[in-house]
């Protein structure tokens, strides 16, 4: 007999060898019902796993998050099934679960469309009706390989190379087909029931352009029809939200991928728009103690080399160019740009926290397959900060930049967020010491400010752990913003100093901010976010006005008059068009925030009929009383 502990402390007697299926019946019929997978001792491990010996036990249901990732890469296995079965030859490569669902890339002759989705769903449904094992095998690598080679698998083979041939390693079969996997899974593919091929896609072997293009197929799967259905709405909505799309219909920006892929044509609307979130966000960081800077966009290599971007980032830096047989670099990052300007004078303790802030452009080389309108691309604008400051300083210079994040976050309509700590990384430099002193300052700040946050073991950059927030918008899908990382790296290399108080030279410590993240990618977020109805203290057109005949257009240009000089931004809408289409551009297509009806008794009363772009019909009312209703709206940032 062996003994079982539970979750809550109890204990089961069982036989050796009972597997956790097992084990969830002799606890309960509903639990083993619900059951996904489960842990032995922390590890996790599929449902049909034997307990050899007295352990820890956890069943994992249909209702824990966990459970999802198993139900998704059973399905991206169930996928691929059906995808051989359905088409010959053709080879399999890699198949993961992901955020909202799944993917599998294939290389064969064939070029998947849309028809295709359908008959490998239709498939795919078979196989779950088949009901079929999957069962984990252990063999060593040359075993399995042996298999792959005998399945004329390539890419299965390639990933086998680099492991030595007599490592052990597990792979699980569902009747035919096999599959390199670690696990857990779902005891049969009986147990998929909802799930829905999503959209197409290329994707290079191993994400390297000089590799072969792989045809992708990404899905989803959820364990109710509803949570389906609710994921499928939410994705409907996202269609409609997409930046790229309200992007060009309401003129914001351009990108002219003949000329410069990944790089961002900021549109008169959407640069104002750009305009607005600078000088917010300039006038909140002088109040807070920053020193606005602004820095070249190039600089020589031997910069670079310095910092250790030459040796850590190469890959992601543009090709040098040669100036008076210099070589230079456009930059990465504006980080020892900002050391620099620390260095042009003797710094004393008494200067210190000294505070730096850009909307520094910066230059990435993005592979072309991953550029993705405002959301990755290849120059962007960082809201760049960073603060030098004694270590008796640090704790609370952390906790005024996560105030300082919250307060412009909430400015911005985000409220909701997923906080983590990255502590440090297996490959790291500076002393234990250093990274305790940093991951210390960083939890506390996080402690004193209120913030729940989740620890993410080993993820710090290799020169020191790191906060990151991602915020929650609208469809409550996570957007990686705000970082916050503490480093002693670049201020040993660069040999900064500061006179302290004893007259010695010190050591400051280093932190870098980029709230936003990037102007560009934050912006996209926004345009989702709002859907394009921006608030109106961001936009330069906050009303439309929509005379309802021509004899009326000497009235309308007469309030927009009153309201330019109350410093409001008006338009009138003089088209020879029907009143209601006029009232749809301005709120569907335009978004504007509201809208100014004059007809004949709006003239002889002096006033207008209003409405905003909620469809909401807000009455009539005199010029004064709505400039005083619109001017509160945008000096309370509404």
């Amino acid at each position: 007999m062996i003994t079982l502990t539970l979750p809550d402390g109890k204990t089961l007697q069982a036989e050796q060898g009972i597997s956790l299926i097992e084990a969830a019946r002799a606890i309960s019929h509903s639990l083993a019902k619900k059951a996904v997978f489960g842990t032995i001792d922390g590890q996790k491990a599929d449902l049909s796993t034997p307990l050899t010996a007295s352990s820890h036990i956890v069943i994992f249901t249909e209702k824990d998050p966990e459970s999802l990732e198993v139900l998704r890469h059973t399905a991206a296995h169930v996928m691929a099934q059906a995808v051989k079965r359905l088409f010959s030859p053709v080879s399999v490569a890699i198949g993961p679960a992901i955020d909202n669902g799944f993917y599998y890339d294939f290389d064969l002759n064939h070029t998947f469309t849309e028809d295709d989705l359908f008959k490998i769903e239709s498939e795919m449904k078979r196989i779950v009706q088949e009901d079929i094992p999957l069962d984990r095998k252990e063999l060593t690598a040359r075993e399995a390989a042996a298999l792959f080679k005998q399945e004329k698998e390539p890419y299965k083979l390639e990933l086998l190379q680099d492991i030595p041939d007599d490592q052990p390693i597990t792979l699980y079969s569902q009747g035919d087909f096999y599959d390199l996997c670690r696990g857990p899974h779902l005891l049969s593919t009986g147990r998929l029931k909802h799930f829905k091929l999503m959209s197409l896609a290329g994707a290079y072997w191993r994400g390297d352009e000089k590799n072969k293009m792989l045809q992708r197929i990404y899905g989803t799967a959820f364990f109710s029809a509803d949570e389906l259905n609710q994921h499928l709405q939410m994705m409907e909505e996202a269609k409609l939200r997409d930046h790229r799309r309200l992007g060009k219909q309401l003129g914001l920006f351009h990108i002219e991928p003949e000329y410069g892929p990944g790089l961002v044509y900021w549109l008169p609307k959407g640069a104002f728009i750009r305009r607005k979130l600078e000088d917010y966000l300039i006038d909140e960081l002088i109040r807070s103690g920053y020193s606005i800077v602004n820095t070249p966009h190039i600089a020589k290599s031997d910069l670079w080399k310095t910092s250790g971007h030459w040796n850590f980032y190469r890959e992601n830096m543009f090709s040098p160019i040669t100036v008076d047989e210099d070589e230079y670099l456009l930059k990465p990052m504006n980080c020892p740009f900002h050391i620099l300007i620390y260095k042009n004078e003797t710094r004393s303790y008494r200067d210190l926290p000294f505070k730096t802030a850009e909307f520094g452009t910066v230059y990435r080389y993005e592979r072309s397959g991953v550029l993705h309108g405002l959301m990755r691309v290849r120059g962007f604008t960082q809201d760049d900060a960073h603060i030098f400051c004694r270590q008796d300083q640090l704790h609370n210079e952390i906790i005024d930049l996560i105030s300082f994040t919250k307060k412009v976050l909430h400015t911005f309509g985000f409220d909701r967020f997923d906080v983590y700590l990255s502590t440090r990384p297996d490959k790291y430099v500076g002393e234990p010491r250093q990274w305790d002193i940093a991951t210390s300052a960083l939890e506390k700040a996080l402690e004193a400010t209120g913030m729940a946050y989740t620890i993410d073991p080993g993820e710090g950059v290799f020169y020191g752990p790191k906060i990151d927030i991602k915020i929650r918008d609208s469809l409550n899908r996570s957007w990686q913003c705000t970082t916050i990382q503490v480093d002693f790296n670049l201020p040993e290399r660069f040999d900064m100093s500061y006179i302290g108080e004893d007259g010695e030279q010190h050591r400051p410590i280093m932190i870098h901010r980029a709230l936003m993240g990037s102007l560009e990618r934050f912006f996209g977020i926004l345009i989702e976010h709002y859907a394009g109805s921006f608030p109106a203290w961001l936009l330069p057109r906050h009303v439309k006005i929509l005379p309802i005949a021509d004899r009326h257009i000497p009235y309308a240009q007469k309030v927009k008059e009153t309201l330019l000089s109350d410093g409001l931004y008006a338009d009138i809408d003089n088209r020879n068009e029907k009143i209601g289409k006029k009232i749809r551009d301005a709120q569907v297509v335009e978004k504007t925030p509201y809208m100014l009806i004059v007809g004949d008794k709006e003239q002889a009363d002096n006033a207008v009929s209003a409405r905003n772009r909620k469809g909401e019909d807000l009455g009539a009312l005199s010029v004064s009383d709505f400039s005083r209703i619109l001017l509160e709206d945008i000096r309370e940032k509404r």
